[in-house]
């Protein structure tokens, strides 16, 4: 362990800092393909029932309109964020028909680009950017690529924790312009160190072979036409799915709010000849992207976290962030786990909890292009690797095994797992709850058979089974779960008020007088 990370924890321990630690604020953005009974992608627009994918605050739309999208309010309670999922999920079994929730973050068979539905926002300016914005990610990199789904993690630590923090550093200055510097340092080791997370929580190391048709690739092919990688973690992280070969060359800089926000900023305002090429309408007029630049707009970065600030309306995200600084980061490097009914454990939370404290404790050098590039190869020998003990991965220019790092690494953090232990003592479920999960990720590293990955492919080989065979059987699984236990009388009122009003709101947006969609873009962008 390094001076600066044990001197930090120890300064936690002896203060009141610790405390604090329990108002940490978490929320989960998971992300599910509705399908048809067959196992297609869902042609249906998204259920009335569930609202307006525009303004509803927990269920919304991706990418596509069969692309769900379900949204936690932030909150303090360990417990809160997966009991929240297991409402939304069970509110909405009830309002799809004979549909079903896909399970895994590569999607299911699907055939041409057109068969995936572009979400549709309703005819309010807002709405028609969030389409055409769509619509430009399908030109730009297809639209079976938007069909992928992951697990966001939402984390922030309280203010109290980040006054009694700075003062233990000793840096003077305004408290707002300390938190983002620090969850910029928090940024920057995520970089660094997802590897770890990929290689735990990965859950994509086969997808259907309909996903990559036409396309070249290197996968194997096999369990009746499944594509899959022997050693693979999580296809969803490379350059076939999320971490796509066309963003490979941007790079955007982690070392401070100012140079993150300059360089990302380059890219949404940048030209880029192959999207000038395209133009921005058809010969019908209809539009084909918002604008031809690198990005169109922030989200389009297909970064593995990203530092966030909640955004008024209107607002750009960079411009929110200028303004007031970061709030929160989003975790966005999780796939969903296929033997869990929501996609994630409370056990995986509280080792997100760990893992990110880890990263904001421990020394943070500045991110230099060596290292950055260091980082990327990490990460893709690990997703289609990773459960090869024998991996070598570079450690600050020294290779060391994958297995040998990652127990290094939960070393480190088992103080960390004492320190949250200690602040949750008086939870019902016990004081060790954090040592656990930390056990249960250290006995993934010792039999690689055991993570998500290995467990899918073992299920694959021992039942000579196809990928989509395995999801669809899980698919029926959690259904049946979620449908066996009814839904408190409180919880569908609510739910059905929220669609209500979510429908209702946006029928209030639509009837407004609006600018030209134009001039609404030309505002947007200039501000």
């Amino acid at each position: 362990m390094t001076d600066t990370l044990r001197q930090r924890i120890q300064a936690l321990l002896d203060s009141d800092a610790a405390s604090t630690l329990t108002e940490i604020r978490r929320g989960i953005e998971k992300e599910s393909l509705r399908i048809s009974p067959q196992g297609g992608i869902a042609q249906t627009p998204h259920p009335h029932e569930l609202g307006s994918a525009l303004t509803h605050p927990y269920i919304t739309t991706d990418y596509s309109e069969a692309l769900l999208e379900f949204i936690t309010p932030p909150s303090t309670e360990l417990h809160h964020p997966i009991e929240f999922l297991e409402d939304l999920h069970r509110y909405t079994y009830r309002h799809i028909g004979d549909e079903l929730l896909w399970v895994n973050s590569m999607p299911c068979r699907i055939g041409e680009d057109r068969n995936v539905p572009v979400a549709d926002y309703g005819s309010s300016n807002v709405g028609r950017m969030k389409s055409i914005y769509r619509v430009g990610l399908g030109h730009r990199y297809g639209r079976k690529m938007q069909t992928i789904a992951g697990i966001h993690y939402n984390f922030s630590f309280p203010e109290a924790f980040w006054r009694l923090h700075q003062e233990q550093e000793g840096v003077g200055g305004a408290l707002q312009d300390f938190i983002s510097q620090r969850y910029f340092d928090l940024t920057r080791n995520f970089q660094r160190y997802s590897w770890l997370l990929v290689y735990l929580f990965g859950a994509s190391p086969a997808l259907c072979a309909s996903f990559l048709a036409g396309r070249e690739h290197q996968l194997l092919e096999s369990f009746d036409h499944s594509l899959y990688r022997p050693k693979a973690t999580s296809l969803r992280m490379s350059d076939l799915g999320y971490q796509n070969n066309a963003q490979s060359s941007l790079q955007v800089c982690y070392n401070s709010l100012d140079e993150y926000v300059r360089t990302l900023t380059h890219a949404i305002k940048t030209p880029d000849p192959t999207y000038q090429k395209m133009g921005i309408r058809d010969a019908h007029g209809e539009y084909l992207q918002l604008n031809t630049n690198i990005l169109q707009i922030e989200n389009e970065y297909y970064s593995s976290i990203r530092p966030k600030r909640t955004i008024n309306k209107g607002e750009r995200p960079t411009l929110a962030l200028t303004r007031r600084g970061v709030e929160y980061i989003e975790i966005r490097a999780l796939d969903l786990n296929p033997f869990e009914p929501v996609g994630i454990s409370q056990s995986e939370i509280r080792f997100l909890d760990l893992f990110a404290t880890y990263c904001l404790l421990r020394e943070s050098p500045r991110l230099e292009n060596c290292d950055f590039n260091a980082a990327k190869e990490n990460l893709r020998r690990v997703v289609y690797d990773g459960r090869n003990v024998d991996l070598k991965l570079d450690n600050w220019g020294r290779e060391v095994t994958i297995q040998q790092w990652g127990l290094e690494k939960l070393e480190q953090m088992a103080p960390i797992a004492e320190l949250f232990d200690r602040c949750h003592a008086d939870d019902v479920e016990g004081s060790n709850l954090y040592a656990d999960a930390l056990a249960q990720q250290r006995a993934k590293l010792l039999d690689p058979d055991s993570t998500p990955s290995g467990r899918i492919l073992e299920r694959l080989e021992s039942r000579d089974q196809s990928f989509f065979q395995f999801a669809m059987d899980q698919a029926l699984e959690h259904r049946d779960h979620f449908i066996s236990e009814p839904l408190s009388t409180e919880v569908d009122s609510r739910l059905r008020q929220q669609a209500r009003q979510s429908l209702a709101e946006q029928r209030a947006c639509e009837a407004q007088q609006e600018p030209p969609l134009e001039e609404y873009l030309r505002d947007y962008f200039r501000g």
